[in-house]
């Protein structure tokens, strides 16, 4: 059977190189007018009539203005009454405030009315990112570096709004706004003022297109060394005890500074271009406004216009520079976000490689019997790890698998819990393939205590509820109790509020694996893997965890990946696996009598046992006999006298 990754979906496909705005408008559609939200889609159509409104009375300002100016300086000013003189422009004058006033208010009326429905498609697709995620295989988050991958989800979810923002609170309304004052210009002036006008517009637009696009290869300079930076960052203070074991201080403060430097360099190129994108903005737009006011000005003298038009024009000009400057801003910013979004774009294309099947059923397990077939795996083709094993754990059984380092052994729980999917051969739980039913199910029916347990940055509660998040206290704490721990959270102040800190630092390693496997006694399921779930430990405290293991395996179909093997000498079958083929199978004692592979690595594991008791004073004879004892489970005998 080989797996066949699902093509990726091409509408999300978004690049800040060409079509930013409209494919990423297109993207993003869904989230602004979600079907599933009658209540936000009204919001968008209030918030549309309140543009038009709003953008209504901006228009009408510099009317007001001219109007005012006009009445300041009337034809015959010796004929009429101060007071009459005075009196209509106080009056137009106030109404031009009024004006602003509410064009002000219904501006920010309309951004507030609009406000929830940008954030309501920021908080959707930022969740959509996160869930897809963790869809995505093994193999992905393996290859990349976990502080990246979260800087482009907040670079991301940032652009989003930006994006969500600056096209529909800024760029629609400026749209609206320019052809008003087209029309405004036509009938108050003529022509020529709209040509002028046009030709600013499209200068500006055009030399601020193209200025932004050369300032994208800068920004995305500017993002992947401050991505760097950040990913050196988060790695060292995550390994802050290895970088003290080797005095590495130094070392990780030059690698991060010269990431800074690399992110020093190109944000000052990032502010130059800006600083020279504004100049030329300004000089095209002044060039256009002079031109217009050097027609009123003629017109004036020829006895067309009136000194209020020059006031008007300049004031029209000057409040089109802002949605003007708006304009070129929107489209800066949209290809600057959308640069920031693209590798999260990348992520929602990435199609995930294990899939459920269409018409995939839940997994239905009565007994828990496990069987691998002819199951053929390699990470990448040239080298393969997995070369036709087959095997079978009865239900209720326990069935170890040991080996040499790079045989292949944590791979067979990979492949079980689907995190892979074999090239070929196939695995099954109670004669039910596990590639036609729903992960979701296989994983709700498996239990996993790993070597390395990573618990969650929270309380030890927390940790152990995380196995069954439904679990009433009593059930939590009864999960402590059977795994030999609730006598160690009853000493904490705290008890199981206790914080564990980053990955459970707070915790020994024996502490953190009981914690593992609370957590799992939490989750119940009827099939356990214990992958070399105590080989990290010291033997007192494996001895403790070993007899805890034994007791939740009971009762369970249970596969042991071990490296220790005094660990599961009382396993149903053990399975010698090498080179990624099973070569030898049977019991304990079967196996040591055939002196094969198995016999070999168990007399390599007594001489390093037996250097390990030494060291710690035992006499060798003695050593000799406690690891027989560990191994037949029966007390040591004393020695001769």
């Amino acid at each position: 059977m080989t797996h066949v990754t699902p093509p990726a979906t091409p509408r999300r496909r978004v690049s800040a190189d060409k079509g930013a705005l409209v494919s990423t408008i297109q993207g993003l559609w869904p989230y602004l007018w979600p079907k599933d939200r009658a209540d936000l889609r009204a919001r968008i159509l209030w918030a549309t009539v309140l543009l038009f409104v709003a953008k209504l009375v901006t228009i009408s300002v510099p009317f007001t203005f001219k109007w005012a100016t006009d009445a300041l300086v009337p034809a015959n000013q010796h004929d009429v009454p101060i007071a009459a003189l005075a009196a209509a422009p106080v009056a137009l004058t106030v109404i031009y405030g009024v004006s602003r006033l509410l064009m002000a208010l219904l501006t920010q009326w309309r951004d507030a009315m609009f406000a929830s429905v940008a954030m309501n498609a920021v908080r959707r697709l930022a969740l959509e990112v996160f869930e897809h995620m963790h869809r995505l295989s093994l193999r992905f988050h393996l290859e990349k570096k976990t502080g990246g991958l979260t800087r482009v989800l907040e670079r991301g979810r940032n652009g989003i709004e930006s994006i969500v923002r600056m096209s529909m609170l800024t760029g629609v309304p400026t749209v609206v706004e320019f052809a008003m004052i087209l029309g405004v210009l036509l009938w108050q002036f003529d022509w020529r003022y709209c040509v002028i006008t046009v030709v600013m517009i499209v200068a500006y637009m055009t030399y601020t297109t193209k200025a932004t696009n050369w300032r994208i290869g800068i920004r995305r300079r500017m993002n992947e060394s401050d991505t760097d930076a950040n990913t050196k960052a988060v790695d060292s203070l995550l390994n802050f005890e290895t970088v003290k074991y080797f005095g590495a201080e130094e070392r990780e403060t030059s690698r991060y500074d010269k990431s800074m430097e690399r992110f020093e360099k190109a944000s000052v190129k990032a502010y130059v271009s800006l600083a020279v994108l504004n100049a030329g903005q300004a000089a095209i737009f002044t060039a256009g406004l002079t031109a217009c006011m050097v027609l009123v000005v003629i017109g004036i003298r020829e006895g067309r216009h009136t000194l209020g038009d020059l006031v008007m024009i300049n004031a029209m000009l000057i409040q089109l520079y802002q949605p003007l400057n708006f304009m070129g801003m929107v489209y800066r910013e949209i290809k600057q976000a959308v640069t920031d979004i693209e590798q999260m774009f990348d992520i929602l294309d990435r199609a995930p490689e294990i899939a459920d099947k269409p018409g995939a059923k839940p997994l239905v397990v009565h007994e828990g019997a496990v069987r691998f077939e002819d199951v053929r795996f390699a990470y990448v083709p040239e080298r393969p790890i997995l070369k036709g094993v087959s095997f079978e754990v009865p239900a209720g059984k326990t069935v170890a698998i040991v080996g040499p380092s790079g045989a292949g052994k944590s791979t067979i729980s990979r492949l079980l819990f689907r995190f892979y999917e074999p090239q070929s051969g196939r695995i099954l739980i109670d004669g039910q393939p596990i590639a036609d039913a729903t992960q979701k199910s296989l994983r709700a029916a498996i239990g996993m205590v790993p070597q390395d347990t990573v618990l969650f940055n929270d309380t030890i509660g927390y940790n152990i509820r995380y196995g069954r998040w439904e679990a009433t206290e009593a059930e939590v704490e009864e999960a402590a109790a059977l795994a030999q721990i609730d006598r160690f959270i009853r000493s904490l102040p705290e008890g199981f509020a206790t914080s564990v800190g980053e990955r459970g630092l707070k915790l020994s390693g024996g502490e953190k694996q009981r914690v593992a496997i609370a957590r799992t006694i939490l989750k119940g399921p009827p099939i356990l893997v214990l992958d070399e779930a105590t080989s990290a430990l010291d033997s007192f405290t494996e001895k403790d965890i070993q007899d805890a293991l034994e007791r939740i395996s009971r009762g369970r179909t249970t596969l042991v990946i071990a490296h220790r093997l005094s660990t599961v000498v009382n396993a149903d079958e053990i399975l010698v696996l090498d080179k990624g083929v099973v070569v030898e199978r049977g019991s304990h004692p079967d196996l040591l009598s055939r002196g094969g592979v198995y016999a070999q690595l168990w007399n390599r594991q007594r001489e390093v046992d037996e250097a390990r008791a030494t060291l710690e004073g035992l006499p060798r004879e003695e050593a000799a006999k406690e690891t027989l004892s560990v191994a037949s489970k029966e007390p040591a005998p004393a020695p001769a006298a």
